[in-house]
């Protein structure tokens, strides 16, 4: 029988190698910033480091907000709800039924035994009726967990339906797999647990969630912690320790709200009501959006957005369980990057495709923090530009000692904002500051690419990679000059801005104008 992953909550846990790598990492900072020359406080190049620092302070004062958002939830909000949860359980109620809706497609068997693993678990300790849709895209997958049931879950209430997709792609999957169990019959306040074939549940964890649907009646789906176990580059595993501590803590702040900004496929669970319903079905399928250039188009990925938009646009409430855990499984082969930038513009493209709308509902009926949530996100693309443009505009007119006083900064601030996560990440990690810079870069080069390529998808994972959209040469031309242009205006008033260049007058503009 597969082993099951031993549950380790974020306790902070300290060790004296890290905490030696990170007064070795201030004192090199400290000893950077005080002996080499770096221009911080020079004229020429005054207006470039004040720029950094006004960004600095509005950047950095949200994360602060969402900081204290997210301890004001964890220390206060939460834990009454988990007391009530707690008797609620203890009390012995437990739901009608429970129903699994989870895709995969050739998954590793390892993989998936411990996945099953946790099913049964849950299944025999929770001990009620229990159904699994399984929405897969190869027999192989069908035959591990069938043998595995057989040979494992003989003595408790599971049963296991297998959908074979017709189609192709992951949405295709789950909408066959909805329309099965809403042909199942289900009652309306009945959780579903949406879950992926990667998706290893630890222990405990649905015990702390499903009593949220018979306390909180408004309450439509929820979703828990998440960690990542990769198989790969070590680098890799420490960004993705990096970027769900960031969601581990941005998470608690959007659910002081009683928002979240996305339901994550990995897992949530949902309140049958609106699951079974063909127009929630018909978004998962066929969600789409129409684009002034690029006309209308189909989503591949971001199911778990469309999910989440609709459940928004009916005013639900979605809760964020802090101390439920599930744990995610990836096999990355070679060096990482290629992978890890397809998973960027598959990121970054569900955002800025479900952004659009969900801006679009305004702050009353989506709630003033969420939705500034949202506007933000499309903001910080353009900001965490402006500190490179005016570095590297610095270093091409006035030299490169200005590079030193950047890497002081850069190094200074992201360490002052990995304090804040560390906490989250259950440790000390040196490399967060490095991983932050270079992961905010990459992420707002692809969201910038991206944003005028909304059709542009990649779904590799489920053998289906392209979106099938005719990307005509005059729209792919017309992409490309959007991009140079917003891209060339921006550098231009970040220089003007600065003082790196000087406006012209207007005597020279009408000269210039009618010697033309």
């Amino acid at each position: 029988m597969a082993t099951p992953l031993t549950h380790d909550r974020r306790h902070f846990e300290w060790r004296l190698g890290d905490l030696y790598r990170l007064f070795l990492y201030i004192g090199i900072l400290f000893f950077a910033a005080t002996q080499f020359p770096n221009q911080l406080w020079e004229a020429t190049t005054y207006n470039v480091f004040m720029l950094l620092g006004i960004l600095g302070v509005w950047r950095y004062s949200w994360w602060l907000t969402h900081f204290v958002r997210a301890n004001i939830y964890a220390r206060f909000v939460f834990p009454r709800r988990r007391k009530q949860a707690d008797q609620l359980w203890q009390s012995g109620w437990r739901p009608k039924q429970m129903l699994y809706m989870m895709t995969t497609y050739k998954e590793d068997r390892e993989t998936t035994e411990k996945v099953m693993y946790g099913i049964i678990r849950d299944c025999r300790e929770i001990g009620v009726p229990t159904t699994l849709f399984l929405g897969s895209g190869d027999i192989s997958d069908e035959r591990v967990i069938q043998d595995y049931v057989r040979r494992f879950a003989q003595d408790i209430p599971l049963k296991v339906i297998a959908i074979r997709q017709t189609g192709t792609g992951k949405r295709n999957a789950i909408g066959l797999t909805l329309r099965a169990i809403s042909r199942y019959g289900v009652g309306k306040d009945d959780p579903i647990i949406f879950m992926d074939g990667d998706s290893i549940i630890a222990p405990g964890c649905l015990a702390k969630c499903l009593p949220f649907f018979h306390l909180y009646k408004q309450m439509h789906a929820l979703t828990t912690d998440e960690k990542a176990i990769l198989f790969g580059p070590k680098w890799m595993q420490y960004l993705l320790d990096l970027r769900f501590a960031q969601r581990h803590m941005a998470m608690q702040s959007h659910a002081l709200s009683n928002k979240v900004l996305t339901l994550t496929g990995r897992l949530s669970i949902f309140r049958a009501k609106y699951i079974v319903q063909h127009e929630f079905i018909r978004m998962i399928e066929a969600d789409h959006l129409n684009h002034w250039l690029w006309g209308e188009f189909k989503f591949l990925s971001g199911d778990d957005k469309s999910s989440w938009y609709y459940l928004l646009r009916a005013k639900a409430q979605m809760f964020y369980i802090p101390d439920a855990m599930v744990y995610t499984v990836e096999y990355v082969k070679g060096n990482g990057i290629q992978r890890m930038w397809d998973n960027l513009q598959r990121w970054s493209g569900n955002m800025l495709r479900n952004g659009f709308r969900a801006t679009a509902l305004g702050p009353k009926r989506v709630g003033f923090f969420i939705w500034w949530c949202i506007v933000d996100q499309r903001i910080a693309m353009w900001t965490t530009l402006v500190s490179p443009i005016a570095v590297l505009s610095a270093f091409v007119l006035k030299g490169s000692v200005v590079l030193v006083g950047y890497f002081v900064w850069v190094a200074f601030s992201r360490l002052m904002l990995s304090m804040l996560l560390y906490p989250y990440a259950g440790k000390i990690y040196i490399s967060f500051p490095f991983l932050m810079y270079a992961n905010q870069l990459m992420n707002s080069i692809v969201k910038v690419y991206i944003i005028f390529r909304l059709p542009k998808q990649k779904w590799a994972n489920r053998g289906y990679a392209a979106s099938g959209l005719a990307h005509t040469r005059k729209k792919l031309v017309m992409a490309a000059y959007l991009t140079t242009l917003y891209l060339i205006l921006l550098i231009f008033f970040v220089m003007l801005y600065v003082e790196l260049i000087e406006p012209s007058s207007w005597l020279t503009i009408r000269f210039l104008w009618f010697s033309s």
